[in-house]
């Protein structure tokens, strides 16, 4: 996988859209840092791990560095995350030619319910569905390290 520029773009969701994208992933991700220009997260899901690395955002762009690593060293590294582990179903769901990928999360932050959708540049033009909601792409409480500091369950607002 390797190096690569992430340009994302994130909403809110109303409904529930994903039934139409059959079954979901499971997905438990916990961070090591999330401090600084850099956050490092370990991400498993039934199938297989990796090790992600996420540079500083700049407006909706960041570098990104993932690489797959074993399972069963993805789980011991999960025991070491600072932080809560987020737990979420992933589920994909394809709208004119972009695919949505719509995290419905559980544990600590269930309720949340987040679309994102990834752009080969920032000013791209994309079919936006009528369940998309407040776009959230800015506030930094919605981006998954920060779910892990702060859950969704512990928001007053």
């Amino acid at each position: 996988m390797g190096a690569r520029v992430e340009i994302e773009r994130k909403y809110l969701v109303a409904g529930e859209p994903w039934r139409a994208a059959g079954p979901g992933t499971v997905l438990r991700q916990g961070y090591l840092a999330r401090e600084g220009p850099i956050s490092v997260r370990i991400r498993v899901s039934p199938e297989r791990a990796w090790l992600t690395l996420k540079g500083p955002t700049m407006g909706l762009s960041r570098e990104e560095f993932e690489y797959p690593i074993p399972r069963a060293d993805a789980e011991l590294l999960l025991e070491s995350c600072i932080g809560f582990i987020v737990d979420k179903v992933r589920y994909r769901l394809r709208v004119g030619d972009h695919v949505w990928e719509i995290d419905v999360f559980t544990g600590r932050n269930s309720g949340l319910v987040v679309a994102e959708i990834e752009l080969e540049h920032e000013d791209e033009p994309f079919v936006r569905p009528e369940w998309l909601r407040a776009e959230v792409s800015f506030d930094e409480r919605y981006r998954n390290s920060a779910l892990a500091n702060r859950p969704y369950s512990t928001w007053e607002d």
